[in-house]
C-alpha cells in the first residue's frame, strides 16, 4: 500500500485516530443472532467484549459530546482519502495469533497500516512477517473500535470485520453524520447514553465518562426507539404494567399453556387500569380481548423490572430498568427485552443520577429497595436521556468505532424514533 499524506484535522493523524485502547473495550458486542432467555448461559468477564464499571478516574471522552460533529468530518475526510487510495484489499479466512510467520501475518500488517493502525515503515522492519507484540496490540486496538472481543487474536469476528471494504465504512460514517448532529444538541453537563447496535450505555458528566453499563436491548421483532428525553423520577420497587401488545403475544398464550404461569410469576389482572381485580380463570381467553384487562406484576426480586426504574418523559413508553435475568449480562449478544433497556449495574447508575439529592446515598439505596415498598424518587434537574442509533462514530480523543446496523436502518435516513420489527 503507497504512503499517504498525513491529514491534519484536529486529532484525526496516525497516531490519534486510532489510539491503542489497552482495557477500553467501548460499546463492542458480537453479531450472531438473538438467543431467547432459556438458552442463555453466562460468560466470563474474560470472554466478554465489554465489561460494566466505573471509570470516572480515566478520565475518557464519551462516545458523543459536543465535539462529534467535528470528530466526524474528521474521521470522513480519511477515510475518503483511503477509498481514493484504493482502500484495502481483503484478508483471507485464516485465523492468526501472536507467533504466527508468512505472507498471512505480512497481508494483516499491510491492512493494519491501510486504516492507519500501524505506521508505514512496520512493513519494512525485520518483523515484517511475524505476528509480534506491535502487531498483537495493533489488532486489539482495532477489535475494541468495531466491537469484537478484544483477544489480539486474529479471528472469525476480526476477519469479518477487516474485510468490509474501505467504501461501506465510509458510506456508514456519512450516514451516521445526521444522527450524531442531532443526538449531541442540547447536551448539558450531565447526561445518559445508551447505544442500541452496540449494547452499552456510558453516564457522562463535564465532559469525561464516568461509568459504563452492558446494556440489554430490544430484539429485532421488538426494538428500542430512539429519542432524546430527561430523567424525571426514579421508582424503587416498581409494578411492571404489562404492555397490552406483551400480554397479547406473551402472557396470555403462556397462562394458557401453564394455569399457574400468573400466581407463580405473582401478575394480577384488573377489569381496566382503575377497576376492580378479576379472577384470570373465570374468563375465557379464547374469546376475550386481552387489551379490555390490566396486567400488573407485584414489587419484588421477581419483578421482570428488577428492584428499581429509570423513567424519562417519552412517547414510546420505554424506560431503563434492573432486571431479574441478569445472566443476559453474560453475553455478547445482548438483544432481549420488549424495547426497553436493561441496565447491568443499575444500582451504580442509579446513586449516579440522584446525585445525592436529599442526602440519599449508597445506604439510603439498600435499605429502600431492601423495604420492597414501591416509592417513586422525583429527580430535580436530571440528566439527559439519549437513546441512539449509531453504528459509526467518532470521538474527541480521535477513535473511529463501527457496530453492526442491527435494525437494518442504515440507508433509511432513520434518526429518531420506532424502527420497524423485524421479520425472519
Amino acid at each position: 500500500m503507497p504512503t499517504r499524506r498525513a491529514i491534519n484535522h484536529s486529532l484525526f493523524t496516525l497516531g490519534g485516530l486510532f489510539a491503542l485502547a489497552g482495557p477500553r473495550a467501548v460499546l463492542a458486542q458480537d453479531t450472531g443472532k438473538t438467543a431467547s432467555i432459556s438458552t442463555v448461559a453466562p460468560q466470563s468477564a474474560a470472554k466478554l467484549a465489554t465489561q460494566t464499571e466505573v471509570v470516572v478516574d480515566r478520565g475518557e471522552v464519551p462516545m458523543l459530546s459536543p465535539g462529534s460533529s467535528e470528530a466526524m468530518d474528521g474521521a470522513i475526510a480519511i477515510y475518503e482519502e483511503i477509498v481514493a487510495g484504493g482502500g484495502w484489499q481483503q484478508l483471507p479466512m485464516k485465523k492468526l495469533t501472536k507467533g504466527n510467520k508468512g505472507a498471512p501475518v505480512v497481508a494483516l500488517r499491510q491492512r493494519l497500516v491501510a486504516e492507519n493502525y500501524l505506521p508505514f515503515d512496520t512493513l519494512n522492519g525485520d518483523n515484517a512477517e511475524t505476528y509480534d507484540s506491535e502487531l498483537e496490540e495493533s489488532v486489539r486496538a482495532f477489535q475494541i473500535n468495531h466491537g469484537v472481543l478484544p483477544s489480539g487474536t486474529v479471528a472469525e469476528k476480526t476477519l469479518a470485520a477487516f474485510n468490509v471494504t474501505a467504501d461501506e465504512r465510509l458510506q456508514a460514517l456519512r450516514e451516521n453524520v445526521p444522527r450524531v448532529r442531532t443526538y449531541a444538541e442540547g447536551l448539558g453537563n450531565r447526561y445518559i447514553l445508551v447505544n442500541i447496535p452496540g449494547t452499552q450505555l456510558e453516564s457522562v458528566e463535564n465532559g469525561t465518562v464516568y461509568s459504563r453499563h452492558n446494556v440489554v436491548a430490544g430484539k429485532l421483532e421488538r426494538p428500542s426507539p430512539a429519542l432524546i428525553s430527561k430523567v424525571s423520577d426514579i421508582n424503587f420497587n416498581p409494578y411492571w404494567k404489562v404492555p397490552a401488545s406483551i400480554v397479547e403475544k406473551d402472557i396470555v398464550p403462556q397462562y394458557m399453556e401453564d394455569p399457574n404461569y400468573l400466581d407463580a410469576n405473582h401478575i394480577r389482572v384488573f377489569d381496566g387500569v382503575e377497576g376492580p381485580e378479576v379472577d384470570p380463570t373465570l374468563i375465557d381467553w379464547t374469546s376475550e380481548a386481552p387489551d379490555r384487562y390490566f396486567f400488573r406484576q407485584d414489587p419484588g426480586d421477581f419483578n421482570s423490572l428488577g428492584l428499581v426504574k429509570i423513567n424519562f418523559p417519552n412517547k414510546h413508553m420505554v424506560y431503563m430498568h434492573d432486571t431479574p435475568h441478569r445472566e443476559l449480562f453474560g453475553r455478547n449478544v445482548r438483544f432481549e427485552s420488549s424495547g426497553c433497556i436493561r441496565v447491568d449495574g443499575v444500582r451504580t447508575l442509579v446513586n449516579w443520577v440522584i446525585n445525592g439529592q436529599d442526602g440519599f446515598d449508597d445506604t439510603q439505596y439498600e435499605m429502600q429497595t431492601a423495604s420492597q415498598e414501591n416509592y417513586d424518587l422525583p429527580i430535580a434537574d436530571g440528566p439527559g436521556v439519549r437513546f441512539m442509533y449509531l453504528t459509526a462514530w467518532a470521538t474527541e480523543d480521535g477513535r473511529v468505532n463501527f457496530r453492526p446496523d442491527i435494525y437494518g436502518l442504515d440507508g433509511t435516513g432513520f434518526i429518531l424514533g420506532q424502527p420497524e420489527p423485524q421479520s425472519f
